[in-house]
């Protein structure tokens, strides 16, 4: 009988196991909405624990903490699946037919000398920027949300009054039904000229040269990183803008809950930075084994793009979601000067 042993252990069904796929597709197919989901499990369970242990903290700024961390990731997940999904749908759409929103000049210059233009690792940077950019364009509107379902996700979670409303009726009768039915139908026609028109426009932006040249310059940089990392600074300071404004939530909570953010932001990112670095060469390790293993995979560089972007979006994850929440909270509870309870 084969015994195993440290050195006759096979990790190969690691490499292709079929959850380890589809989140790698996933995230080289929506790279917003990957870390949105990330930061979602991560927060819903990871940060409040980690929050809630913080030692020697007011008990009402751990908990007005916990309520942010799981106000801001159902806030972005939120608008994340409804910004992102079209606009990864129609690189699908670009990536399956390019010919037809591409010009014949871009393929050619895009493609290089990969096989086909989806290996070419200047496209999928091109692609990348318009997936990854959404985070940018609804920072602003994430952190208007989080700071809104913060009061009443702490009136549901820590409820001081019962509620006394009856339940509303779920009956249905087949006439909404059917109403709805062809309410989903209609909605399906109209989703899919979005995302005919959103690959129409990408199209023409990756034809501009100038895109191009942005593509093919920062395509061996750590682009993925430096955008979510941006992105998380425009969060911090909208968010920050939003609480200093809000009329729901209590004076003497703002102060506590801007540090948080404040402090997480600024340990997140260097921390990221630093621990990405010394996660490159096991990364490459990695990927060179999963090409190995998953070889005949038709979309295998798909897959590889996916480890590159899902790296980030799980390190800045585990650091801001687990590492940074007790310290985050420690420090802004006692860099606030008003800590009475109210």
């Amino acid at each position: 009988m084969k015994v195993n042993t440290p050195q006759n252990i096979s990790f190969k069904g690691l490499y292709n196991n079929k959850l380890l796929l589809k989140g790698l597709k996933c995230a080289q197919e929506n790279g917003s909405l990957f870390s949105a989901r990330t930061s979602l499990v991560f927060s819903l369970v990871a940060r409040p624990i980690a929050i809630l242990n913080t030692p020697k903290t007011d008990k009402e700024n751990k908990k007005i903490a916990c309520i942010k961390s799981i106000a801001s990731s159902i806030a972005g997940y939120m608008i994340m699946f409804t910004a992102s999904t079209p606009i990864a749908n129609a690189v699908k759409k670009i990536d399956n037919s390019p010919k037809k929103y591409l010009s014949p000049t871009t393929i050619e210059h895009l493609k290089g000398s990969s096989k086909t233009l989806v290996k070419s690792k200047t496209y999928c940077t091109a692609t990348r920027i318009f997936k990854l950019g959404t985070g940018l364009v609804v920072a602003v509107p994430k952190s208007m949300l989080t700071c809104a379902l913060i009061p009443p996700l702490l009136a549901l979670i820590c409820p001081t009054t019962k509620n006394k409303n009856g339940s509303a009726n779920l009956n249905k009768t087949p006439q909404t039904l059917n109403r709805q039915k062809s309410s989903v139908i209609s909605f399906k026609g109209i989703y899919s000229g979005i995302v005919e028109n959103i690959a129409k426009s990408i199209g023409k932006a990756i034809d501009k040269k100038p895109l191009q040249n942005f593509a093919q310059k920062i395509a061996d940089t750590n682009f993925a990183q430096h955008i979510m990392s941006f992105t998380d600074v425009l969060l911090t300071a909208s968010f920050i803008q939003q609480t200093k404004k809000s009329k729901k939530i209590k004076e003497n909570r703002k102060k506590p809950l801007m540090h948080n953010a404040t402090i997480s932001t600024g340990l997140c990112i260097t921390g990221g930075y630093g621990i990405n670095k010394l996660w490159d060469k096991p990364t490459e390790k990695f990927i060179a084994k999963f090409k190995e293993i998953n070889k005949n995979l038709p979309e295998l560089e798909k897959y590889v793009e996916g480890v590159k972007i899902a790296k980030p979006a799980l390190i800045l994850g585990g650091i801001y979601y687990i590492v940074i929440p007790i310290i985050s909270t420690f420090m802004a509870d006692r860099t606030s000067a008003d800590k009475s309870i109210t």
